[in-house]
């Protein structure tokens, strides 16, 4: 099990968000995101699968702890929360 913990992880509008862009990634199964603790968990078949992940997430604007959460992040996030809110 792979565990990645994210930043601007605000709510299950934000969840929401991130389950539907990474469920598109092939070799990802397990999808859990624990909304309380910012940690995003699944399984994967490789450390492809695993970039890939780390890749959508910053993308969606939930970057990992570790890496740099830019205004861009942010504002990103605070987009996907409100649309993640809006089709819950």
């Amino acid at each position: 099990m792979t565990i990645i913990e994210i930043q601007n992880l605000k709510c299950r509008g934000c969840a929401s968000t991130i389950t539907k862009g990474l469920q598109i990634i092939k070799g990802l199964t397990e999808l859990n995101i624990n909304v309380d603790e910012s940690k995003v968990s699944f399984k994967a078949f490789d450390e492809q699968t695993v970039e890939k992940v780390k890749k959508k997430l910053s993308k969606l604007g939930y970057p990992e702890v570790d890496a740099n959460n830019t205004t861009l992040h942010k504002a990103k996030s605070f987009v996907s929360c409100a649309i993640g809110r809006f089709n819950e």
